[in-house]
């Protein structure tokens, strides 16, 4: 049995069936990248996997810890030990970094107000930050800023791994980190999930191109085509893709070239 199992998922969005049977096994210690082309249902399945009421699965489950958590309400799911980095991180004006990073790490801790040695002290939570702000090159005044508020493209994805690394789930998914990205954001993004890989760590990266994968090196690819997983391999799959996209499955686009920018801001 593998760590974080995903059988036969089904996920429909307004009537529309988009995923038609996913299976994916994650262990802890590996990195899997699930790759496809535009509409394939890749966020779909990144949606899913966390709870968003949008998203309705009409089949299958998802296994952890025992538990199949597609019965589990978002937070709880996180609170088991899962994490997802959006795609599009939303802005919480009026909300400090630094008090949204502490409270979310207090919930997990299982602090509920009342039981303060449950509760992270000032300087163990600066001790924390520490290292993942210098290596995703953010200086103290980030965590005085608003949720996203006035961020740069860069800037909400690294506020999205910084999140990662203070809740240190179990299971990482990553939604896309890399789109919007110029290459000085995706390689410090890319040095903190390194640094934070390990073997109490799984991360599912889902990506469109394989740039990032040239600096987070993946155990496993598959492709996702049409709701369905459609190859897996080694990091191979990605190489190939790179030369010949996804004309196999009879999908129109250009390679998914490394070098590739898509909607590219400013770090």
């Amino acid at each position: 049995m593998a760590d974080f199992e995903i059988r036969d998922l089904r996920v429909s969005v307004e009537g529309r069936e988009i995923l038609k049977g996913v299976t994916l096994d994650v262990d802890k210690g590996q990195v899997h990248a699930v790759m496809g082309p535009n509409g394939s249902g890749k966020s779909t399945l990144s949606q899913a996997l966390m709870g968003h009421p949008a998203y309705e699965v009409t089949g299958g489950e998802v296994r952890f810890k025992g538990v199949n958590v597609l019965e589990l309400a978002p937070d709880e799911r996180a609170r088991l030990g899962m994490y997802l980095a959006f795609q599009y991180p939303t802005v919480v004006p009026g909300i400090t970094m630094a008090n949204f990073l502490r409270t979310a790490l207090n919930a997990k801790r299982g602090y509920d107000g009342k039981d303060k040695t449950k509760a992270i002290t000032p300087k163990e939570f600066r001790a924390l930050l520490k290292d993942s702000m210098h290596t995703l090159r953010m200086d103290d005044s980030f965590l005085s800023r608003y949720i996203n508020d006035g961020f740069s493209g860069g800037e909400k994805k690294r506020a999205e791994i910084l999140q990662m690394a203070v809740l240190k789930p179990e299971i990482a998914i990553l939604d896309e980190t890399d789109s919007g990205l110029d290459i000085d954001s995706i390689k410090y993004v890319s040095e903190a999930v390194n640094a934070l890989r390990g073997p109490e760590l799984g991360v599912l990266i889902i990506t469109h191109y394989t740039r990032i994968l040239e600096h987070v090196k993946p155990d496993f690819v598959h492709v996702l085509v049409d709701g369905r997983i459609v190859r897996s391999g080694g990091p191979e799959v990605a190489d190939q893709l790179e030369t010949t996209g996804y004309a196999e499955w009879g999908v129109k686009e250009e390679p998914v070239a490394a070098g590739q920018l898509s909607g590219q801001e400013e770090a």
